[in-house]
This record gives C-alpha cells, sequence and structure tokens, in this order.
C-alpha cells in the first residue's frame, strides 16, 4: 500500500506550485517567510539590464548565505524556469530560455529569488527586473583572449563565441607558430567573410593574413589598427611604433606611448601601399582609423607630435599628448581626398580623444577620451562618449566606471555595443554587453555570459578587442597557422616604423604613388 505521505503529494506539488507562481518560497510555510526589502546580490550583475532576445542563458550565482537556493524566471507569455541550487549558482536550462525570450521579446524578464537559511526559514527578495529588447544581437563575437603578462611568447588566441550559445572555438592560437603574436582583427561592417588578422612573431617577418573565399593570403606588411572600406577595395590601417613603459606605484602600471605613427590605404586588387598629406604629416601622430558605412568620410585621430627620435623612452612630454577627433572625405572611385576638419579639438576637451567607431546606421559616433595618450586600456581615466553625427553634440555615456573602458564594436542593426572594460577590479579586461536605443541611450552593461556563472572568479586571462559579427569566421584553424609560417606572401613596398611621411608642402597625386 502506499502511505499517505505519498497519496497527499500531488495535492502538495500543486499547493507548492501556487505559491510559487505567487511570487513565493517553494516548499515555505507562511510563518517561516521572511520578506528582504531588497533585491538579492547576484554575480554577474544582471540586474536592471536591457538582454537581446537571442543571448544564451544568463546564468548567475546568488551571494546571499543560505543552504537551499531558488529562482523563478518568467515573463508575460510561456512557462516560467524555475531553478534549484544547493550553492547559490544558478544553471538555466538553455532551451526553456530560449523559448521564454523568444515569446517575450520587448517585455519585462522577471526574477524571484528566495533563499532558505540555516535557520530553516525561508528569505524572499525582491523581484529582479529585465527587459528583453525586441532587436536581436549579431550572434558571434571575435576576440582576443590573453594572459595579462608583459614578456614576450605569451599565451593570446583568437577566439569567435557563439553568443547564441556558449559554444567558443579558437580562430588562431599564437602558440601554433612558435612566440608570436596575434592581433587587430578585422572585418567588412559585421560580416565574417573577409577578415584581416595582424601576426608578429621574433623570427618571422611581420605579416598580416588576409581570409576570404575559404583560403588565406600572406600580405607582407604590419597593419595596425585597421578600417576595411565598405567597397572591401581598400584598406586604411595605421603604422604604430609603439613603445610600451611602465609606471612604479599606480592602480594600472602599464602605458603605452606612439612615438610615431601615421595611416596607410592598402589597395587589395593592386596590392599597393598610399596615403596622402592629411595622413601623413612628419609633424603629426595619426592613428585609429574608422570609415562611415557609406565610405565617404575617414575618422581618425591626430595629435601633434612632440618629441624627436633622439628622445627616451617615455618621452619627458608623452603626458601632453593628447589627440584630437579629424575626419576627412574620399572618393572611391576617383580615389581622391578632400579637405581635413577638426570634428572634436582635446584643447577643447581637455582629454585624448581616440578609437572613433560609427554606428552602421551612420547615425552614432561611438568613442573614448582620456586624460592622455593613445592607448585607452592603459588608462582608468578611459570612458565612453557619444556624438549624434546628425548634430555635432556628444555625451558622457552612463555605462562608464572608475576604470578604464575601451575598444568598442556595434552590431550591425546599431542597437548593440560591445566593449572591454577593467571595472571588475582594475586587473582583468573582461567584455560588456549594453543596448542602445534608436535615440542613442545606452542600458547598463552586462558581462558576457558564461557556462558556469563562477567562471570569472578563477580566469586570470584578459578580453580584449571584442568584433560583433553576423556568422562564424569561415576559416579553419590550420588553414591560417599554414599561411603564418608559410613563405609564400603578396609582396608589397615595406613600411618601417611610421616612416616615410609627407610633408603638407610636397607634391601628391593621390592614387600614382606608392610608399617607397
Amino acid at each position: 500500500m502506499k502511505s499517505g505521505r505519498s497519496l497527499a503529494t500531488p495535492l502538495a506539488l500543486l499547493a507548492f506550485a501556487a505559491a510559487w507562481s505567487a511570487g513565493s518560497c517553494r516548499d515555505e510555510t507562511p510563518e517561516s517567510v521572511v520578506t528582504v526589502p531588497r533585491p538579492p546580490k547576484v554575480t554577474p550583475d544582471y540586474a536592471g539590464i536591457v538582454v537581446p532576445p537571442n543571448i544564451a542563458p544568463l546564468n548567475f550565482v546568488i551571494r546571499e548565505p543560505g543552504r537551499k537556493y531558488q529562482a523563478r524566471i518568467h515573463s508575460v507569455a510561456g512557462e516560467a524556469i524555475e531553478v534549484v541550487s544547493k550553492t547559490g549558482e544558478m544553471l538555466i536550462p538553455a532551451n526553456q530560455w530560449r523559448d521564454l525570450l523568444t515569446h517575450n521579446a520587448g517585455q519585462e524578464l522577471h526574477v524571484d529569488v528566495c533563499v532558505k537559511t540555516e535557520a530553516g526559514t525561508w528569505s524572499r527578495y525582491q523581484t529582479i527586473v529585465n527587459t528583453i529588447a525586441r532587436e536581436e544581437i549579431d550572434p558571434y563575437l571575435v576576440y582576443r583572449y590573453m594572459t595579462p603578462s608583459s614578456y614576450a611568447g605569451k599565451p593570446m588566441r583568437i577566439c569567435q563565441r557563439n553568443l547564441e550559445s556558449f559554444e567558443e572555438e579558437t580562430v588562431l592560437d599564437a602558440t601554433s607558430f612558435g612566440e608570436g603574436c596575434v592581433h587587430c582583427h578585422t572585418f567588412i561592417g559585421n560580416s565574417p567573410g573577409r577578415v584581416l588578422i595582424g601576426m608578429r612573431h621574433i623570427s618571422l617577418p611581420s605579416a598580416t593574413l588576409y581570409g576570404h573565399d575559404g583560403r588565406v593570403d600572406k600580405i607582407g606588411a604590419k597593419f595596425g589598427y585597421t578600417a576595411w572600406h565598405p567597397s572591401g577595395k581598400i584598406v586604411a590601417y595605421s603604422v604604430n611604433d609603439v613603445r610600451q613603459f611602465f609606471h612604479n606605484a599606480r592602480t594600472e602600471i602599464h602605458d603605452v606611448v606612439d612615438l610615431d605613427s601615421a595611416i596607410f590605404c592598402y589597395d587589395i586588387e593592386q596590392s599597393r601601399i598610399k596615403t596622402a598629406p592629411a595622413l601623413a604629416d612628419r609633424k603629426r601622430l595619426e592613428t585609429y582609423p574608422a570609415w562611415t558605412p557609406d565610405g565617404k568620410v575617414l575618422y581618425f585621430c591626430g595629435a601633434p607630435l612632440l618629441w624627436t627620435g633622439s628622445e627616451t623612452v617615455p618621452p619627458a612630454r608623452y603626458r601632453e599628448v593628447k589627440y584630437d577627433l579629424m575626419r576627412i572625405s574620399y572618393d572611391i572611385e576617383t580615389d581622391r581626398w578632400g579637405p581635413l576638419e577638426t570634428v572634436l579639438r582635446a584643447a577643447d576637451t581637455g582629454l585624448s580623444i581616440l578609437l572613433p567607431r560609427v554606428s552602421p546606421d551612420g547615425r552614432f559616433l561611438l568613442f573614448c577620451m582620456a586624460e592622455y595618450g593613445c592607448f585607452p586600456i592603459y588608462q582608468p581615466t578611459s570612458d565612453l562618449y557619444l556624438m549624434d553625427l546628425r548634430t555635432g553634440a556628444y555625451r558622457k555615456l552612463p555605462i562608464n566606471s572608475e576604470y578604464a573602458e575601451a575598444w568598442h564594436s556595434w552590431s550591425s542593426n546599431s542597437r548593440w555595443i560591445v566593449f572591454s572594460s577593467k571595472r571588475e577590479g582594475g586587473v582583468f579586461t573582461r567584455t560588456f554587453i549594453s543596448h542602445v536605443d534608436a535615440d542613442g541611450q545606452a542600458g547598463k552593461p552586462f558581462l558576457l555570459p558564461q557556462r558556469r556563472a563562477s567562471f570569472y572568479d578563477s580566469c586570470y586571462c584578459l578580453y580584449n578587442m571584442p568584433e560583433l559579427v553576423a556568422g562564424p569566421v569561415p576559416l579553419d584553424a590550420k588553414t591560417l597557422i599554414r599561411a603564418a609560417i608559410g613563405s609564400t606572401q603578396i609582396h608589397v613596398d615595406s613600411v618601417t616604423g611610421a616612416t616615410p611621411k609627407i610633408s603638407s608642402t610636397e607634391t601628391y597625386r593621390t592614387g600614382e604613388a606608392s610608399v617607397q
């Protein structure tokens, strides 16, 4: 015979389910519940955020003392998700999560949390309220994953992550071709079909890997910060004489200075390098090129050159270097440049203006400003700003922290940004995601989700240079490695350091001269 307890179980379960649906804690009795007048402490901080309807589960840890933890995740439509844990780590079922978000795009997402204390009572916290956006985020993120050490040959990989799941794949591992470095992965818009990846090696010449049409070409030139023209015919890139140095006592001990820099253009079809006086002025530093979506304007950053080649590293005046935001028009059909314009002066902002990136709809310019210099991720003062290109007005975004924010990119629909931040302690760079609405209002950023919510507690590597793309990079690692170590390459005129540069008094006919 079945026991009385077993016969009562279905009725008890129905009662518990009804109580849970009303916002109560499962297994509770009215006299055993304490209402806590605040939201629960959870990590990552997934509270008050706007999430894409196609994001992987936002697994989290409840940071409240207890011996049993329960979370109920629900919205207007569909079945609620119930998660129970003895450790506080909440692992959300992927299929249920996907269904809930899909059926509730544009609605609020509620998370009810209950914690059973050691004394046997339940603590019921205020509901966490998030919003599910209507707009999806590009499903793939490509980034560099590396150790924070400063020695040559440190572990470093370019990885791609499916944001709709937790699948991660290595695109290129620098250790696969010895003590090397891979950097500056660049796509045309948000399409993964054509990619440029810079590479350096202690025994191989620096080069750029060009992936396209299922193959990889090795271009015999080192590209710095790179921007594809939307046509795919040319690539604007910087050449930087970069020097790293260190501070004795500071939150961030690393620092970087460009002793010299200039911007060049590489013609894909003709395998030629060329430039213009406004992009390679002997008296200035030029870096961080960025095209508008129509390819008619190139934005970049420029600053006066305050030293000669004979100075020590760092130069005495390195803290005085502050970059202006510049732009120059360009006609791809005639291959001619227009007049140089200063969009925003460092003298007016008091800060160094860096890393301009134009939204794919052409409406906004996202950039960062720091106290000085050219390398914002080493500047705790670096913050993100947004300029409305219709009016020229700009503002500091409310998504910044006391630590460095930089290396940002847009989704193809201009509704999401990803960026690197050191906000979690100032040491390790992590990737954060933020929603940007049609008026340029940015939502609270949230940390890139992982399969285990406790992942970042023991992750001592950095995530940097995140780029959103519409699909996976269609190249396998072996093809990239063969190209990297192979001797076959596309020959171009060599460029060493940031030279040669062009004086504003020299004659130059765009499209008819190449850098020698």
